[in-house]
C-alpha cells in the first residue's frame, strides 16, 4: 500500500492541492486559493519529473506509472498553471473566484486519471471528475451565453457518460475483469469488445473534442470565459487521448481493426474541423472547430501505439506544443477580443504580440521550426510506421486547410490599417503568453536533438 501511495504521489499532491485551494476560498481568499494550485501544480510536476523513466503499476494494476502517465502530470501541471493565472487576470474579483482555482485542480486531476488508468473504473472516474468540473468552468459567468454552454456541456457529457458505462459492462462481462489489461486475453467475444470499445469512444472522444462528439465545443468557447476555453481546450483532450492510447495498449486485434475505426474518426474530424473554422467569423468559434481538427492529428499517435517506436515521443511532444501553442493564443485572444474585426491593425499597435500570434498559428498549422512541426512530424512517422501513409497525407493535406483558416486572422493584423486594439497587457497574461511563446519555439528546436 505504501509503496501504490508513493508511485501515485504526483496524483495525491494534485487531490490534496484542490482540496486546500477549496478551503482557502471557504474562508474568502482567492490569492491564497490561486497560489496554493500553483505551487501544488508544481510540485507535482516536479515530482513526476523526478520519477521518469519508472514503469510500474499501483493498486493491483488499476493504474499505470508509466511514461504517458507521468509525461501527463508534467504536461498537465504546466497547463493548469497557465490557464489559472489567465483565470485570474479575467475574473479577478467576481463572486467565488477561488472556486475556479479548485475546479481546475481537480479537473487536472481527472485528466491524470485518465492519463495513467489501467482499469474500466479509472476510465469512468477520469471522465466523471474532468467533465463535472469543466461543466462549473463553463457556466461560470451568469450569462445567457455562458448558460447555454454549460448547459450543452452537461447534456452531451450525462449522455455520453452514461453511453461509455454501460456499454463497458460488456467488456467486464466477457473479460471477466474490469483491468484494461484483460482485454489482452484470447476468445474474448468480438462483438462484445466491439460494443466496448464503441462506448470508450463516446465517452473520451466527448472529452477530447473528437467528431462526432465535439457537438459542445463551439458553444462553451464562445459562452465560457475565454480562460476557461483555454484550459478545456488543452487538458480534458491531452487526459482523454492518453487512456485511449493505454486502452489500445490492452486491446487484441481479434478479428478486428480497432486503428481503422480511428483512422476514420482522425481523417473526419481533421477535415469538418478545418473545412467549417473557414467560415467563422468569431475567433473563439474558429479556435474551437480547430481543436477538433487537431483532435484528429492526436489519433495518429495512439493508432502507432503499438507498431512504432515513435508513437509514444509523438503524443507527448504534440500534447507539450499544442497546450503551448493554444494556451498562448487564447491569452492573445484574451486580452485583444473574441471577433477577427478586433486583430485589425494590431501589429502595429503591438508588433510584438501579433508576431507571438503569428507563432502559435503557424506551429498550429505544423510550420517548422516550431513545436506543433515537431509533433506532428513525429505522429506522421508514427503512422506511416504502422502502414497509415493514406491518414498521414490526409493529414498533411489538412495542415495545407488550416494555414488558410489561421490566414483569416493573420491577414487583418498585419494588412489592415485600423489599428482598434488599445489596452496594455497585465503582467500576469505577458508572463502567460510569453511562456508559451518560449516552449512553442525551443521545444520546435531542441526536439530534434533529443530525438
Amino acid at each position: 500500500m505504501e509503496q501504490d501511495l508513493l508511485n501515485i504521489l504526483p496524483q495525491l499532491i494534485v487531490l490534496a492541492t484542490s482540496m486546500l485551494a477549496l478551503c482557502f476560498e471557504m474562508l474568502r481568499r482567492a490569492t491564497g486559493s490561486l497560489w496554493v494550485l500553483v505551487i501544488g501544480l508544481a510540485a507535482a510536476a516536479g515530482v513526476a519529473i523526478s520519477k521518469l523513466g519508472t514503469v510500474t503499476t499501483a493498486f493491483s494494476e488499476t493504474f499505470r506509472v508509466d511514461f504517458l502517465s507521468l509525461w501527463a502530470a508534467i504536461i498537465l501541471g504546466g497547463a493548469g498553471i497557465l490557464s489559472a493565472l489567465l483565470m485570474r487576470q479575467e475574473l479577478r474579483k467576481t463572486g467565488r473566484e477561488g472556486t475556479l482555482s479548485s475546479l481546475v485542480g481537480f479537473s487536472t486531476l481527472g485528466s491524470m486519471i485518465l492519463a495513467g488508468a489501467g482499469d474500466m473504473m479509472f476510465l469512468v472516474l477520469g471522465v466523471l471528475i474532468s467533465g463535472l468540473t469543466g461543466f462549473g468552468l463553463a457556466a461560470y459567468p451568469k450569462t445567457d451565453k455562458a448558460t447555454e454552454g454549460g448547459i450543452k456541456y452537461f447534456i452531451y457529457g450525462s449522455v455520453t457518460g452514461a453511453v461509455m458505462l454501460f456499454m463497458l459492462t460488456f467488456w467486464a462481462g466477457t473479460s471477466g475483469s474490469t483491468l484494461l489489461s484483460a482485454l489482452g486475453q484470447p476468445g474474448l467475444e468480438p462483438v462484445l469488445v466491439l460494443l466496448g470499445f464503441a462506448g470508450v469512444l463516446a465517452g473520451l472522444g466527448y472529452s477530447a473534442s473528437l467528431f462526432p462528439f465535439h457537438f459542445w465545443t463551439p458553444d462553451v468557447f464562445e459562452g465560457a470565459p475565454v480562460s476557461v476555453a483555454a484550459f478545456v481546450s488543452v487538458t480534458p483532450k491531452i487526459g482523454a487521448f492518453f487512456a485511449l492510447a493505454q486502452v489500445m495498449r490492452s486491446l487484441h486485434p481479434e478479428g478486428l481493426d480497432y486503428n481503422l475505426i480511428l483512422a476514420l474518426l482522425a481523417a473526419f474530424s481533421m477535415t469538418f474541423g478545418n473545412v467549417v473554422a473557414l467560415w467563422q467569423k468569431n475567433v473563439l468559434r474558429l479556435m474551437a472547430y480547430s481543436t477538433i481538427a487537431q483532435a484528429g492529428y492526436f489519433l495518429l499517435g495512439v493508432i502507432a501505439i503499438n507498431g512504432s517506436e515513435l508513437a509514444v515521443s509523438s503524443l507527448v511532444v504534440f500534447s507539450v506544443a499544442y497546450a503551448a501553442m493554444n494556451i498562448g493564443a487564447f491569452a492573445i485572444i484574451q486580452q485583444v477580443g473574441p471577433q477577427i474585426l478586433n486583430f485589425e491593425g494590431l501589429a502595429r499597435k503591438k508588433p510584438f504580440m501579433a508576431v507571438a500570434m503569428v507563432v502559435f498559428l503557424l506551429s498550429l498549422v505544423g510550420l517548422p521550426p516550431l513545436a506543433g512541426f515537431a509533433g506532428k512530424f513525429l505522429l506522421f512517422g508514427a503512422a506511416i510506421d504502422v502502414g497509415y501513409s493514406w491518414l498521414a497525407i490526409i493529414a498533411i493535406l489538412n495542415s495545407v486547410i488550416s494555414l488558410a483558416v489561421y490566414l483569416r486572422i493573420i491577414n487583418p493584423m498585419f494588412f489592415k490599417k485600423q489599428p482598434v486594439f488599445s489596452s496594455e497587457p497585465s503582467t500576469l497574461l505577458r508572463w502567460v503568453f510569453l511562456s508559451s511563446f518560449a516552449v512553442t519555439v525551443l521545444v520546435g528546436i531542441a526536439v530534434r536533438y533529443f530525438l
